[in-house]
């Protein structure tokens, strides 16, 4: 058990509805991207660093967030930013940008997916079904029992 920085008394572990909640939390935490663009996965790291220690099933849950956060909000977004200005400079130029609107678009519509996945994840960690992101959540779970 760990202790709390100036105290010998240990963490108490997480009560099953507790760990719940804030695996619900950590995976809602993407909808604070809809306001501030990057929170989201500020708030799915402090979920982990918070709860690590007396919860596994919160820790891997909020970092399983985050990481998706990461790669399905930031970049995605950033992508499809750099998508859209390449577009509307072409247009300017030398008209060809109208042919590669649709392909912004598709790819603006990426953080909105992740968005729908990301409260996917909540309300099954909410009934306490073991959710895992396609693609990230295997990687999470390996990467954080090798340590």
């Amino acid at each position: 058990m760990t202790t709390t920085p100036n105290s010998t008394e240990p963490l108490s572990p997480l009560s099953p509805s507790d760990e719940r909640t804030w695996a619900m939390l950590a995976h809602l935490s993407v909808l604070a991207n809809l306001v501030t663009g990057f929170l989201g996965t500020l708030l799915a790291l402090v979920i982990y660093l918070v709860y690590k220690d007396r919860s596994r099933y919160v820790g891997y849950h909020a970092i399983q967030s985050f990481v998706f956060q990461l790669i399905w909000w930031v970049a995605a977004g950033t992508i499809a930013g750099i998508a859209w200005a390449i577009s509307g400079a072409l247009v300017v130029v030398v008209g060809l940008g109208c042919l590669l609107m649709p392909i912004a678009l598709l790819i603006t519509l990426i953080p909105i997916a992740a968005l729908v996945y990301g409260v996917i994840g909540a309300v099954q960690c909410s009934q306490g079904v073991d959710f895992r992101y396609w693609l990230v959540g295997d990687w999470v779970r390996g990467t954080l029992e090798s340590t």
